[in-house]
């Protein structure tokens, strides 16, 4: 479990499709904090870290991930937002994140805002994939509160201040980027809930 709150961005240096799978390797300066079999948030897919090298370590993103998530996008010298899981005894700073990745979203504007900024993204709108005003959204990980939110069309904004800025790829975001979205856990399972009280009581 994760909470949004981006630790380190990652480099990329060395993507290779094996088969269907897709190994990434990524240069990181926690890279000593780093070890075998040990769960990070991806731009925010939880990846299981498959091999720790002196100067970077290896994921492997199976067919499924690679249809659901922007993984795919990655290039070699980009940058990956990173986040290791939880610890009981850490300060809750962001909200619950899983890690697993409900769909992705394409940025349709962005725009300056006297030292913050302004992002629209918009996503296919689907059964469970539901925002709430001023609600928590995860865009590549990143803990954010949604708001113009139109669940019709799929659009909503997110304002950026400068420590995000600086510290997340939201610094090469711009119109035409696609970015994974997780939706509230909490949410999805009240729809859940509900959904399945409704096909009951039919």
């Amino acid at each position: 479990m994760f909470s949004g709150i981006v630790e380190e961005m990652g480099k990329i240096a060395g993507l290779e499709y094996k088969g269907t799978n897709f190994q990434i390797r990524i240069e990181t300066d926690i890279l000593n904090e780093i070890h075998v079999d040990q769960s990070i948030a991806h731009n925010g897919v939880c990846m299981t870290v498959e091999k720790v090298f002196e100067d970077s370590y290896q994921i492997t993103a199976v067919e499924e991930t690679m249809n659901k998530t922007s993984l795919g996008d990655l290039q070699v010298g980009g940058i990956v937002n990173l986040e290791r899981s939880l610890k009981m005894d850490s300060r809750f700073d962001g909200h619950i994140v899983q890690g697993h990745v409900d769909t992705t979203a394409v940025c349709i504007d962005f725009k300056e805002a006297d030292g913050s900024w302004y992002y629209v993204f918009q996503y296919e709108p689907g059964k469970n994939q539901l925002l709430v005003e001023k609600g928590s959204v995860t865009i590549d990980g990143v803990s954010l509160t949604a708001f113009n939110v139109n669940n019709k069309t799929g659009e909503f904004t997110v304002a950026i201040i400068p420590y995000t800025y600086k510290q997340t790829n939201f610094q090469i975001i711009r119109p035409g980027s696609r970015v994974n979205i997780e939706f509230d856990v909490l949410g999805k399972y009240i729809f859940a809930y509900l959904e399945a009280y409704k096909d009951a009581v039919k």
